[in-house]
């Protein structure tokens, strides 16, 4: 995928995502070219829309273009998943989004997770033996799934780009495009 204008991403979240982590890379992936799109689970709050989280209150609403359950990893190049303390926590509850995510990890896909959006990586068996970094306060979380932490704005492993929080989110932006545009990290093994 050479071409981020031909690329197709795939943004999961659900209520209780960091604002900024969801609608800057939003923003940015679509003004590069790139078709974007919104997942969230059912158990949303808001049928057509997500809730954002905006520092210390409740935020923006966010469209939402399409149910998890009719996702089909296939169909994107790239997964963003944004952080915040809330999302990542109830989405690593459901079970259909961590199969997706699994879906576009084995592929070689590009995923990206900023923030508290590592402990999806976590959770999938993805942070073994990798190159990571997340908000500071999930570094221990990291650490004790294997993965190696590094306290950098943006870190890459085999197409899999982690960065801190908010104030990261140019070099994320910019690390998630270069990596579409290298194209397939090929297939990708997770823990168990």
């Amino acid at each position: 995928m050479p071409d981020i204008r031909q690329a197709k991403i795939l943004i999961l979240a659900t209520d209780g995502f960091e604002e900024s982590e969801l609608t800057v890379p939003q923003a940015k992936l679509a003004q590069a070219g790139a078709a974007v799109t919104v997942a969230a689970p059912q158990s949303r709050q808001s049928k057509g829309t997500i809730r954002g989280w905006d520092k210390t209150d409740w935020g923006k609403e966010v469209a939402v273009d399409t149910d998890l359950d009719q996702v089909d990893p296939a169909s994107y190049d790239a997964l963003v998943l944004p952080g915040g303390q809330i999302n990542p926590d109830k989405l690593r509850l459901e079970p259909r989004a961590l199969d997706v995510i699994r879906s576009f990890l084995t592929s070689g896909k590009v995923v990206a997770a900023i923030c508290h959006a590592p402990w999806l990586l976590i959770e999938t068996g993805a942070a073994k033996g990798r190159d990571l970094t997340s908000f500071s306060s999930i570094r221990t979380d990291v650490i004790n799934a294997g993965g190696r932490w590094h306290d950098k704005e943006v870190v890459t492993d085999h197409g899999i780009v982690t960065s801190r929080n908010p104030g990261d989110l140019d070099a994320f932006c910019a690390k998630v495009i270069e990596e579409i545009q290298e194209g397939g990290h090929g297939a990708r093994q997770l823990a168990a």
